[in-house]
């Protein structure tokens, strides 16, 4: 049976919409926002079991949809607000969420349309458990996403584990341009963490990291605010505003030649090292040895050299099956905001690795 999908293709990726869409067997039946596409599923578990569900960073079921121009429409917010709670008062969702139809910039009429929207259903609906903190929503359980933009009102019940994210559209988006921000290699690995969130429990404070390539040390920053302990080993040396910075050991030399002190061990490993990714994989693998079982790994897949998704598709699937040989688990792979063409790749190290 065919359903009515909205789903997100990164603007990075946009020019490869057609080929991504016959990939996942979705038939187009209208652009949305930029980057959001209202497409026919044969089969919606494509979206979690296909190779190129990885191009698309969110997804929704449609279940109520209302084609209009809010801006024209009198009272929207009041007849859009009293038709979700028609729709889906029972059962009750866990929270409910509403964002702009934009993967960019939103219009300000639309980011405040959102919220509004947002304040006048929850009044119509019983206390929702998760509706004040959006990351306290249970990854596995139905929440209520509505976007809203001048084509109109979607909506539709999904968990956010199932959604890719738990902010209606993705993950949260970390914004980094003050002139304290080392580099915007921060809000990567912030993000990274949100999303995270959706698959395991958080790394407590004081959790070690060993980060490769870390050089200038937006990562290495962004981890030490979140109260974590960081090995950091990169050949040039980290922004000076890390001198001697508490919970940080800076390793001056190549990965491919560092060591790890004896007995030394680590609750998680970062890499986000430019250049061949095999390459970098390999040594994520050999020091992966030194990580706790149950650890976590996030690796930067990059595309250097790959010319088209298909070329990607067969990077990652030989990134993952080498990494399933080695004794690392795949928790999940996705598309992040301040990716470009490449993708995150999420790994737990296994007991018997």
């Amino acid at each position: 049976m065919t359903s009515s999908w909205l789903i997100r293709i990164p603007e990075v990726f946009a020019e490869h919409a057609p080929e991504i869409l016959a990939g996942l067997g979705a038939v187009p039946t209208k652009t949305l926002g930029g980057g959001y596409h209202l497409v026919q599923l044969a089969d919606p578990a494509a979206l979690r079991t296909s190779e190129w569900a990885k191009f698309v960073s969110w997804n929704l079921p449609i279940h109520h949809a209302w084609p209009c121009c809010p801006q024209k429409m009198e009272g929207f917010v009041e007849k859009a607000a009293q038709a979700i709670f028609r729709k889906f008062g029972a059962p009750v969702p866990q929270t409910l969420l509403v964002g702009p139809l934009q993967t960019g910039g939103a219009h300000p009429y639309y980011k405040h349309l959102a919220t509004n929207l947002r304040g006048r259903t929850l009044q119509l609906f019983p206390p929702l458990p998760a509706a004040h903190d959006v990351e306290a929503q249970d990854p596995a359980a139905p929440s209520l996403f509505c976007l809203v933009g001048k084509e109109g009102l979607f909506c539709g019940i999904q968990s956010p584990r199932e959604s890719n994210g738990f902010y209606p559209g993705g993950t949260k988006f970390i914004r980094q341009n003050a002139p304290e921000t080392i580099s915007r290699a921060g809000a990567k690995i912030a993000e990274a963490l949100h999303y995270l969130k959706l698959h395991r429990t958080e790394l407590p404070e004081g959790a070690h990291w060993l980060e490769l390539g870390a050089c200038p040390g937006g990562m290495t920053s962004e981890l030490l605010a979140r109260g974590f302990r960081v090995t950091a080993v990169d050949k040039a040396p980290l922004d000076a505003r890390l001198n001697g910075a508490t919970g940080l050991k800076f390793r001056r030399a190549d990965v491919g030649e560092f060591q790890p002190a004896a007995g030394e061990i680590f609750d998680a490993l970062l890499c986000d090292m430019n250049g061949d990714a095999r390459a970098a994989l390999r040594q994520v693998v050999r020091l992966s040895r030194s990580l706790k079982p149950g650890g976590v790994i996030v690796f930067t897949l990059k595309g250097a050299g790959v010319e088209s998704p298909a070329e990607m598709n067969e990077l990652a699937r030989a990134a993952i099956a080498y990494a399933t040989a080695s004794k690392l688990s795949v928790i999940a792979t996705t598309h992040l905001t301040y990716n470009r063409q490449e993708f995150t790749l999420f790994f737990e190290k296994s007991g018997e690795g």
